[in-house]
């Protein structure tokens, strides 16, 4: 059996969400499905992201749904009792973290230093959120900070976008990419999700063209 990380891995990007309307979920996802990323972290920014984690894996049971930005053990509760199968934090907390591995659900919490590192490696972490990407240096930073944690693998997220996205995909260190550049939400309000899967095949494009396997 395919395991999350593997199947993360090798979508090899995680179209990062923002849904104000959850009616607007479903056809999302059969768009990013469409276009060959099966997988969508809805973040918890707006009041409907529960609703529209729930929508998604009621209705679209072919994609992976996620809840991203979750700050709370609370809001990882209303993620899993939605039906999402990973959980993603801007930054560590030990609360979140122990819930959701009590819980059996997968999380990735977001680390910018090595003492953040270590403290995810001691609660038993093995794949993290690199975040802010973008502003803290990109993939040459990521390479750099992560060099004393072999073993341990990144999902870059903050500033990732088709131009830099090979960049990331290049270091055997990255998981995967997140990113909202192939779903933004002023695309998701638009209903214009014929752009959104086209978006999402170019990225596909390029994961394949860095050698990996797309789900």
């Amino acid at each position: 059996m395919t395991s999350l990380n593997e199947r993360i891995g090798r979508l090899g990007v995680v179209p990062v969400v923002v849904i104000r309307d959850p009616r607007r979920a479903v056809p999302l996802a059969r768009a990013l499905a469409e276009g060959g990323l099966p997988c969508a972290e809805i973040t918890f920014r707006t009041s409907g992201a529960a609703e529209a984690l729930r929508r998604i894996a009621a209705e679209v049971p072919d994609v992976l749904p996620g809840a991203g930005t979750v700050l709370t053990p609370g809001q990882a509760e209303a993620a899993r009792e939605a039906g999402a199968r990973f959980v993603v934090s801007p930054g560590f907390d030990a609360r979140v973290v122990g819930y959701c591995r009590a819980h059996e659900l997968p999380v990735y919490p977001g680390v910018c230093t090595p003492t953040e590192i270590q403290s995810a490696l001691e609660a038993g972490l093995d794949v993290l959120k690199f975040f802010p990407a973008g502003p803290l240096g990109g993939a040459s930073f990521l390479k750099a900070i992560s060099a004393p944690f072999p073993g341990l693998r990144f999902i870059p997220t903050g500033g990732v976008k088709r131009e830099n996205l090979r960049d990331y995909l290049k270091l055997g260190q990255v998981l995967a990419c997140g990113g909202s550049w192939m779903a933004p939400a002023a695309w998701i309000d638009e209903g214009a999700f014929d752009r959104i899967r086209d978006e999402a095949a170019r990225a596909v494009a390029m994961v394949r063209r860095e050698g990996r396997r797309t789900a």
